[in-house]
């Protein structure tokens, strides 16, 4: 038998390189299974992250996926305040035929394995139905149906979380959070896009909605008192926020010199195309960007309040200390000029080191 060294290892490298803790590959002939379970840090709590299906072009496509997700759990549990550590499992295969109760309750199984130190929740491809299945088989899965007494729909608490983010940049740039008179462009009007296009209009807003449905687009707009406006014109217009909800990577380099709004703030995972280069364009154009990781990071508050049993009101006060929070990282931008995300970053770190010091993990 041929030993494998690690350090020649392609997938070995990968793991040393991004800091992660365990990796688990999950394959079942029976159920068609192929999943990835990958555990990037434990200190403040069991690794959570959601459970995504997708039929990706290759096994390493998903690897890379999966590693790059749990990371950033790891970032926005760690800002968040919570009590978790970041993880994230992604199933290959395409959610409209490849699933089966068989195929989530082996999934089940492979979690139950872990012992608690991974809990997973519903994402792309996987519905509170697939969390009920794999409830049959271990108790580490949340975002359950209330019905179940679990915390149900995420959306509400995550367009609270993206609300409170804007507020907070208002009030950093104009010395008051109010909504009234501004305008703010929402891209993507799912089930977070438009409840913060509510909320918006609540305070008065000027909302501009777009969206590749069109049937949606001119529902929400009617709905709602919003202007509804394509997806190709977005970035000619001129408003005081840009509220990306829908695809990530939309603020890059071609977009940001289109760009004339003072603040992006909105509920899309990796908004930004390239972290670094990206982030300090922002920074020069002096466009105000609330990380993404942070302000929508009311779906997993949602399902720790739902882990640690609190109630409604709770879990409310947890998300709208997001708008302190975005507050600090703003500051710390400003004091340190350095951009926003890497603000964050430094911060989610801190308390991360902190935490290993009182847990002798050092």
């Amino acid at each position: 038998m041929t030993l494998i060294n690690p350090e020649e290892s392609t997938v070995f490298n990968q793991l040393k390189k991004t800091g992660h803790k365990e990796v688990v590959f999950c394959c079942d002939e029976d159920t068609g299974l192929k999943a990835i379970i990958a555990i990037h840090d434990t200190t403040l709590g069991p690794a959570f992250g959601g459970t995504r299906m997708w039929p990706y072009r290759s096994e390493n496509e998903a690897l890379q996926d999966v590693l790059r997700l749990s990371k950033t759990m790891t970032y926005k549990a760690a800002i968040s305040g919570l009590n978790l550590g970041g993880g994230k499992a992604v199933i290959i295969g395409d959610s409209r035929k490849d699933k089966s109760e068989a195929l989530m309750r082996r999934f089940g199984q492979f979690i139950q394995n872990l012992n608690g130190s991974f809990i997973t929740a519903e994402e792309l491809g996987t519905s509170p139905k697939d969390m009920e299945y794999i409830r049959m088989e271990t108790k580490y899965a949340t975002g359950i149906p209330e019905s179940m007494g679990g915390s149900g729909d995420p959306s509400p608490i995550t367009a609270r979380g993206v609300f409170m983010g804007i507020k907070a940049c208002l009030k950093e740039l104009f010395g008051a959070d109010t909504l009234a008179g501004k305008s703010v462009a929402v891209q993507g009007i799912g089930h977070v896009g438009e409840k913060l296009v509510a909320l918006l209009r609540e305070e008065n807003a000027k909302v501009y909605v777009s969206d590749i449905n069109e049937y949606e687009l001119g529902r929400v707009a009617k709905r709602y008192g919003a202007e509804a406006v394509s997806n190709n014109n977005i970035f000619d217009m001129e408003y005081d926020i840009y509220a990306p909800c829908a695809l990530g990577a939309t603020v890059n380099t071609d977009t940001i010199n289109k760009m004339k709004c003072a603040i992006i703030a909105g509920s899309a995972n990796n908004q930004l195309a390239d972290e670094q280069l990206h982030g300090q364009m922002l920074l020069e154009k002096g466009i105000l960007y609330a990380p993404d990781y942070l302000i929508n990071a009311g779906g997993i508050i949602s399902a720790y309040s739902e882990i640690a049993g609190h109630n409604k009101k709770r879990t409310l006060q947890l998300t709208e200390n997001i708008y302190e929070a975005t507050r600090e990282v703003l500051r710390k931008s400003k004091a340190e000029n350095i951009p926003t995300n890497i603000a964050a970053d430094r911060i989610a770190e801190k308390r991360i080191a902190d935490i290993k010091k009182i847990k002798g993990l050092y």
